[in-house]
């Protein structure tokens, strides 16, 4: 390669780490590493493993193993995990620039983060129960809950984000955001950490469905592909930058559906109890209780392709 550029191989280099130094906000040298997404997401695949056991990887459990399983599991969780919540407290802590003054102070508020986490497992697992079978009760192609945990797109994009959520709880920077933008990548889901979701959730088809930071989402909600719980124009200081922290996205009551490409936006939209937003809706006002809101069909034109020719004169 060096060949192919003739010569200025130097004056490239040169011109490189001018660049460096003239924009320092992307640029990291001589700082502490970041977390990698790839080890972020092994851990991801171990806790799945925690929370589902007997259906990843190829060991078959039983109950004389299960126990060895589950030990195993966190030990090799709590330090993997608790390694990578250091790197990205020491990151976060990074003042003007410069490295993290205290690594200790992260390492050991990152055992008790990672201590209680793993206490949270027991109460994710039943909410991810009860996720997998509102898409059992949800969905007539569904044959078994088996079938939803291995492999429905939107079920996993769930399990993700009730990780994330726990650690965003905890105060974890930077990793529930890896998390959930990897989740993203793979099933076309957008859930952001911070929202806040009930029992008993169910995402059809998944792809599109975005989940804004402040949303809030009660029991026994359904949403269809595409449909965006969003912010309107975002208030911003006397710098121009958006302010933030602020109730920003809706909130959906219980026992609410959302049909295909609904959208749903503002701090201040409340979707009632027991509503039916149609498919294609743009809200940004609240809604009633056991409202149903369409969206107005527009009118289909069919035409004989064969008569229109016919009737079409010769140039």
């Amino acid at each position: 390669m060096s060949e192919g550029l003739n010569g200025s191989l130097d004056e490239l280099t040169r011109a490189i780490l001018r660049s460096y130094e003239g924009e320092e906000r992307t640029r990291r040298v001589g700082l502490r590493f970041l977390p990698t997404q790839e080890r972020i997401v092994q851990i991801l695949d171990e806790v799945r493993a925690l929370l589902f056991p007997g259906y990843f990887g190829h060991k078959r459990l039983t109950d004389e193993s299960v126990g060895y399983h589950v030990g195993n599991l966190l030990v090799r969780i709590g330090e993997d995990l608790s390694e990578e919540i250091t790197h990205c407290m020491c990151v976060d802590r990074q003042c003007g620039g410069g490295d993290c003054d205290d690594p200790e102070r992260c390492r050991r508020e990152a055992r008790e983060i990672t201590r209680q986490f793993l206490q949270r497992i027991p109460r994710i697992r039943k909410l991810l129960a009860m996720d997998a079978q509102a898409a059992y009760d949800g969905d007539p192609a569904a044959k078994s809950i088996d079938e939803i945990i291995y492999s429905y797109p939107g079920f996993y994009a769930i399990t993700v984000y009730r990780v994330a959520h726990a650690l965003h709880e905890l105060s974890v920077p930077l990793m529930p955001r890896i998390l959930s933008e990897y989740a993203h990548s793979v099933t076309g889901c957008d859930i952001h950490p911070g929202a806040t979701i009930g029992e008993s959730f169910f995402i059809d088809h998944a792809t599109g469905v975005v989940v804004g930071e402040t949303t809030v989402i009660g029991d026994n909600v359904k949403v269809y592909q595409g449909v965006t719980l969003g912010a309107k124009s975002f208030p911003k200081d006397e710098r121009g930058r958006a302010i933030k922290g602020l109730k920003r996205h809706p909130t959906i009551e219980d026992n609410v559906t959302i049909y295909p490409n609904a959208t749903i936006l503002g701090g201040e939209t409340v979707i009632g109890r027991g509503a039916t937003v149609g498919g294609n809706a743009y809200i940004t006002d609240s809604v009633p209780p056991d409202h149903l809101v369409l969206q107005e069909s527009p009118k289909l034109h069919v035409l004989d392709k064969s008569a229109k020719r016919a009737s079409t004169p010769a140039p």
